[in-house]
């Protein structure tokens, strides 16, 4: 299999630690999806990453798909739950934070647009979207010690992949350590593991 992404893409990311917690080994290449022609078009016609390539030559993007994929391939470190409530609710948390994450990139798409293009307004409306995303996301986590159950989910990597990104980019100033000191304390957490710090973005 062959994982095409980027190195600071938290989607990407999302992937990665999927495939290093489950021991799967993949091919991973950089790509840069930002010419309109560009690598990935041949395999996602959407031109996005992640997208993953399978022994027979099937594309599978959208990172929920892929991770989902994944999860199923190998019994080992069930990261999804099979029990239906169970599994919605890992799925909302990876829903949650991949839109608080949506909302963030399309914040920092519109910063790096000529000033005389950004939209002020619509700046506001993608950071109100984020700032709630991040309010939620803290009060729905609470001082528990995984998001979903009493152990590493799916949930868990999803969110720790958004404030990593955030962190990363700080899209509209956005300081969330500072704000959420449950938030800091479960991502502080999650870099004790190999598969986060290994893939941790950097400048």
């Amino acid at each position: 299999m062959k994982l095409l992404g980027s190195v600071t893409s938290p989607y990407t990311r999302k992937v990665r630690i999927v495939l290093a917690e489950k021991k799967i080994d993949c091919d991973f290449e950089i790509v840069d999806v930002n010419p309109p022609e560009n690598p990935v078009n041949a395999h996602n016609p959407l031109g996005k990453i992640p997208a993953m390539i399978l022994d027979d030559g099937t594309a599978l993007y959208d990172s929920r798909v892929i991770v989902g994929f994944l999860d199923a391939v190998s019994p080992l470190s069930r990261l999804i739950p099979e029990d239906n409530r169970e599994r919605v609710a890992v799925r909302r948390w990876e829903a949650l934070a991949d839109g608080s994450l949506d909302a963030g990139l399309l914040l920092r798409y519109e910063s790096l647009r000529p000033k005389k293009e950004q939209s002020q307004a619509w700046a506001a409306k993608q950071a109100g979207k984020l700032k709630r995303g991040l309010a939620t996301i803290a009060a729905e986590l609470g001082d528990k010690p995984w998001c979903h159950g009493d152990r590493y989910t799916l949930a868990d990597i999803a969110l720790g992949c958004c404030l990593g990104w955030v962190e990363f980019r700080k899209p509209g100033g956005i300081e969330w350590r500072s704000e959420y000191a449950n938030l800091a304390r479960h991502y502080d957490k999650l870099m004790e593991r190999p598969a986060f710090a290994d893939t941790a973005p950097k400048a």
